[in-house]
């Protein structure tokens, strides 16, 4: 079995405040884009898991990775058996685009229909959320509002999106987690994203911030001249992905190819 897991950009990112158990309570809205990696799944004929991985380079311990860690949970939950699990990476790491929680949460999909455990949308959402924040987005993907952690979920309405262009940049440049917090000033009395989300996106500059920015740019200005391109070229809206590094633009038609590219390039339709 073959499937392709998206990934997803960030429509403003609102840290609110920390909460006791140290996480950021936050709320953003996640938009699935059809930047795909490839993921097959086979049951294992000797009876033994085996990961393997080809494309962009997966760095670190294999048994780290969030698709194996999906198949562990479900083979303790449910004792699903050894399979053989190939992933060939397309979406670029690192870019706050949630490609490893897309490939995990895909997994848990794959797995749930392979072996026909019969788990709903929601019962494979609380499953992703073990697994991380963002995982839970992508049982079923399109356009959601996120809060909480980033686990606590509800679908919006995203016709006025379907005629859009996108296009994304992740330059060369490394932000760690910690690095996107340290610092970060937390509003909690800004209007709710849901309340802006069904006007234009020409008119989302003033309310779709992405609070990491602040503070990462002053680090990578880089980052900061590639969301300042975007606007030149006619971008109706542009901002970081998560905590970075992807930058991306929004058009209302396709745009020209930038002259000169920094790093990781991609564009397509929105849907």
């Amino acid at each position: 079995m073959i499937t392709y897991p998206s990934c997803k950009i960030n429509i403003g990112l609102h840290i609110l405040f920390k909460r006791n158990d140290g996480f950021h309570e936050i709320e953003t809205i996640m938009q699935e884009i059809p930047l795909r990696d490839m993921l097959e799944i086979i049951p294992a004929p000797d009876g033994k898991f085996r990961f393997s991985s080809g494309g962009l380079p997966v760095p670190g311990d294999a048994s780290k990775n969030l698709v194996v860690k999906a198949w562990k949970l479900m083979h303790a939950r449910y004792s699903v058996p050894a399979v053989h699990m190939h992933l060939h990476k397309i979406i670029p790491m690192g870019a706050g685009l949630g490609g490893g929680s897309s490939d995990a949460a895909f997994a848990l999909k794959m797995l749930n229909e392979l072996f026909s455990l019969g788990l709903d949308d929601e019962k494979l959402e609380h499953l992703a959320a073990e697994l991380g924040s963002d995982c839970a987005f992508f049982i079923k993907g399109k356009t959601q509002l996120s809060t909480g952690r980033g686990e606590l979920l509800s679908e919006l309405s995203s016709d006025h999106l379907l005629p859009l262009y996108i296009q994304l940049i992740r330059p060369e440049v490394h932000i760690p987690t910690a690095q996107a917090y340290a610092g970060i000033a937390c509003d909690n009395n800004r209007p709710a994203l849901r309340s802006f989300w069904g006007k234009s996106p020409e008119e989302w500059k003033s309310v779709f911030k992405n609070d990491f920015e602040t503070k990462i740019f002053e680090h990578h200005p880089l980052l900061a001249k590639i969301k300042e391109d975007f606007y030149k070229n006619g971008a109706l809206y542009a901002a970081m992905s998560g905590s970075g590094s992807a930058v991306y633009g929004i058009f209302q038609k396709r745009p020209p190819k930038p002259e000169k590219t920094e790093g990781y390039f991609w564009e397509g339709r929105i849907f």
